[in-house]
């Protein structure tokens, strides 16, 4: 499966998922810098986490209109698989790729710790390898807070595009596993095509043993078998 990792201006994890995707998965990744058109063949893009313009607007608001996001809109509507992390969702929830908007943690405080994060589908590319248990996956963000309308997380729920939702580390949904005030604890969502992919938490920075911690890495592994099942 070829990746292709998008940097913005103000990006950086792109090393970090760069590092995840072509070192320890052994995946072949191109790196696409944001004024490009051209997705050099990729299966899937990443658009990965950092501060994309200096979140001057809003996070994600002027990296939409980066060049290479033209490419990534067409090769989404054309049912082509793309993930972003972090500030990468919410650049996809600026470009409208994906439903609702990332505002400013309850607090307006910068969180960076670990948190927990239990998957609320088997149905996508992403989630369907992953354990049906609270997993730990780091945080590092400013404008973190999922808000969506009525209406869209009642279509969400309905359609079954919650991905994960933030836990306490028995897997229990509560207010207080909550970081930054996400409406009904979301901590990732997908388009209703199930090929587009959003998340908060940080699963590439809990993927390499040396870490201390993998469980992110089975979000990878989902990838790649979705990839060699539909190959």
């Amino acid at each position: 499966m070829k990746f292709g990792v998008v940097t913005f201006p103000g990006s950086n994890c792109d090393e970090d998922m760069i590092h995840v995707l072509g070192t320890l998965l052994g995946q072949p990744v191109e790196r696409l810098w944001h004024k490009e058109h051209d997705l050099k063949g990729v299966d899937m893009v990443v658009l990965p986490g950092g501060f994309s313009y200096g979140d001057y607007l809003r996070s994600g608001a002027i990296a939409r209109f980066s060049p290479i996001m033209q490419e990534v809109v067409a090769h989404a509507k054309k049912g082509g698989l793309v993930f972003g992390v972090c500030n990468g969702f919410q650049v996809l929830c600026e470009a409208g790729l994906v439903p609702g908007a990332l505002l400013h943690n309850e607090g307006q405080k910068f969180v960076a710790r670990n948190t927990w994060i239990k998957p609320a589908t088997r149905r996508t590319a992403l989630t369907s390898l992953v354990p049906d248990k609270a997993l730990k996956i780091p945080i590092a963000h400013g404008e973190g807070r999922y808000h969506a309308d009525a209406n869209t997380l009642k279509a969400l729920k309905d359609n079954d595009q919650v991905l994960f939702r933030y836990c306490d580390a028995e897997g229990r949904i509560t207010d207080e596993a909550n970081p930054n005030g996400s409406k009904e604890n979301i901590a990732g969502v997908c388009n209703k095509e199930r090929n587009v992919f959003g998340m908060m938490p940080h699963p590439e920075r809990a993927a390499d043993e040396r870490l201390g911690n993998t469980d992110g890495r089975s979000l990878f592994d989902s990838l790649l078998k979705a990839a060699l099942t539909t190959a």
